[in-house]
């Protein structure tokens, strides 16, 4: 995990991550306030965390990598947590990363006692799988909506919202945060080629958010 410890001040520098209605949005749903106590799977560079303690929520953050400074370096399929132990669990733009995330999901599933709330990319098309193997090789693949809504619910919850969001990532920053340059760099722009802005300068991708609530049965 060293490539993502190197990386860990561009990602907590990152704009696309630091903000933006789909971050609002994820915070609302974890139903935040005093005492709600949190789990950030693969936190990142800590954007959700620190919102939901800015609403009085106790975080706790999980990253595999000892450069993103997480309160535990653990695996998200292997969280060393008791069955309940939180009120919400939740993970934004990394379940792509996920070697299982079937195991991952069933995992933040059987540690919260209330809500999972999640964000990541959906899945568009091969192209847009490729490049984003090409562009980072820790790129597992995107999921559609409905195999989210079978993640969620073969884990036993019960899907409650979703909502995507188009979000526009300015194209070299986003490149330059992978160390992608060369010759890789321009096969990932021609693979992109129909989600570039009109001046090439930045591309669009769609955001999934969803909301699931434990079985109360």
């Amino acid at each position: 995990m060293t490539s993502w410890s190197e990386r860990a001040q561009a990602y907590r520098d990152s704009p696309t991550h630091r903000e933006g209605p789909d971050l609002d949005l994820l915070v609302e749903w974890c139903e935040p306030g005093e005492g709600v106590k949190a789990l950030d799977v693969a936190t990142g560079g800590g954007h959700v965390a620190r919102r939901l303690r800015e609403e009085g929520c106790e975080v706790v953050t999980l990253d595999p990598s000892p450069g993103m400074q997480p309160d535990v370096i653990a695996r998200a399929e292997d969280l060393p947590f008791a069955d309940g132990s939180f009120d919400v669990v939740t993970s934004r733009i990394a379940p792509h990363h996920f070697e299982d995330v079937g195991a991952a999901i069933a995992e933040m599933e059987r540690v919260s006692n209330r809500l999972v709330v999640v964000e990541d990319t959906l899945f568009l098309s091969e192209r847009q799988e490729e490049a984003e193997r090409l562009r980072d090789p820790t790129h597992v693949r995107n999921y559609t909506e409905d195999e989210w809504r079978e993640l969620l619910t073969g884990a036993g919850l019960e899907v409650e919202q979703a909502e995507v969001f188009e979000k526009t990532h300015p194209l070299e920053p986003w490149l330059a945060r992978t160390g992608c340059e060369g010759g890789e760099a321009e096969r990932v722009k021609e693979l992109l080629a129909e989600r570039l802005t009109p001046d090439g300068s930045a591309w669009t991708d769609t955001k999934i958010v969803i909301r699931a609530r434990k079985s109360q049965r």
